[in-house]
């Protein structure tokens, strides 16, 4: 048994790491961190703590100062910015004896800042949106120049689609960076489609433990949005292509030669039906990721195994060792249900 530390708790991409824990069979001892105190009464965790959060000064002292009293085994986190100001303090963590299982400093920072990792991506030959960052207002009449009519606007920092927007009229889209303070801060892209696929590894000093393709059939709440994209996965399938596969190693190997830990490489399709990287999730799990426990492939449980114990999976398959079209669907205040494409598509047929 070890005593794990998990920031975000109560938060849905952590609460699916602390389930999938529990259904493992491990025994650990679970700390649950969060800098929303409403949260900590959602987090099924044995110890509750406030921390800042990792953007305000005060995280750093905080959490070593906790680190040093709490002594906890292992520290996990399951959003980009605790990703990235942990990533900062690991010689300072790994002096109190707190195990981590992060990715190189470098890779994190270029791939929590989008903009990064574009570039990386782009000068590796690799296909993604042509895309440029917005300086000025003048930057984004250029990129309506050279995209078309609609172009797609984001934040090169953040999750759940900060900031992001399919613009087709410049006057909004100003207003829109101007509302963000997001000049230098946002990019302008070509529209993809709607179609996405992620692409969820874990990786050992540049050996491929283990990875799982899940498709994303829908967006919950995308309908109350500008962008139509909301981070929460409403309806999710298990997938595989050997374009996937192979496209999402190129992205990886493209940011780091030896990849180490959680690596989760989100794609969008083109209109020519080829999938671009547009992010890399880095050192975390995606939201949904009790999706795969659920049906078989427990991958917080695999995680730990190797952090902790030096314990390996034995598989059949390192790729894709999910059956496809397994189907997880999700609402709010409602248990996730685990179904087959069989069965949603029968139920498509029914009538009364």
């Amino acid at each position: 048994m070890a005593k794990i530390q998990i920031g975000g708790a109560g938060g849905a991409p952590s609460n699916g790491f602390i389930k999938s824990l529990r259904e493992s069979g491990r025994g650990d001892y679970l700390i649950g961190t969060s800098c929303v105190i409403s949260d900590l009464f959602l987090a099924d965790v044995d110890e509750r703590y406030t921390i800042p959060a990792a953007t305000e000064p005060s995280f750093k002292d905080t959490l070593l100062g906790m680190l040093a009293k709490v002594r906890p085994d292992f520290i996990h986190l399951q959003n980009d910015y605790e990703v990235r100001a942990v990533s900062r303090l690991r010689e300072q963590i790994e002096a109190l004896g707190v195990k981590h299982y992060l990715p190189a400093a470098e890779t994190i920072e270029n791939c929590v800042d989008k903009e990064k990792s574009y570039q990386i991506w782009q000068r590796s030959g690799i296909r993604v949106p042509k895309t440029m960052l917005l300086h000025s207002p003048d930057d984004l009449k250029k990129a309506f120049d050279k995209y078309g009519d609609t172009i797609w606007v984001r934040a090169i920092e953040g999750a759940a689609g900060r900031g992001a927007l399919p613009a087709d009229d410049y006057d909004f889209a100003k207003i829109w960076i101007d509302r963000y303070k997001g000049w230098g801060e946002f990019t302008a892209s070509e529209l993809l489609t709607k179609d996405t696929v992620t692409w969820l590894s874990i990786w050992h000093h540049g050996e491929l433990v283990v990875a799982q393709t899940r498709r994303r059939l829908s967006w919950n709440f995308g309908n109350r949005t500008l962008s139509g994209v909301t981070g929460i996965t409403g309806v999710g399938e298990t997938y595989s292509d050997e374009t996937v596969d192979r496209v999402s190693q190129d992205a990886i190997f493209a940011i780091d030669a030896k990849p180490h830990g959680v690596f989760a490489v989100d794609m969008t399709y083109d209109k020519n039906g080829i999938p671009n990287p547009t992010e890399i999730n880095i050192g975390r799990f995606f939201t949904t990721h009790y999706f795969f426990t659920k049906a078989g492939l427990n991958m917080p449980q695999i995680y730990c195994d190797i952090a902790l114990d030096g314990n390996f999976p034995v598989l059949e398959k390192k790729i894709n060792p999910l059956p496809d079209g397994l189907i997880w669907i999700r609402g709010m205040d409602v248990e996730p249900v685990l179904t087959t494409r069989t069965e949603l598509d029968a139920m498509a047929l029914t009538h009364p």
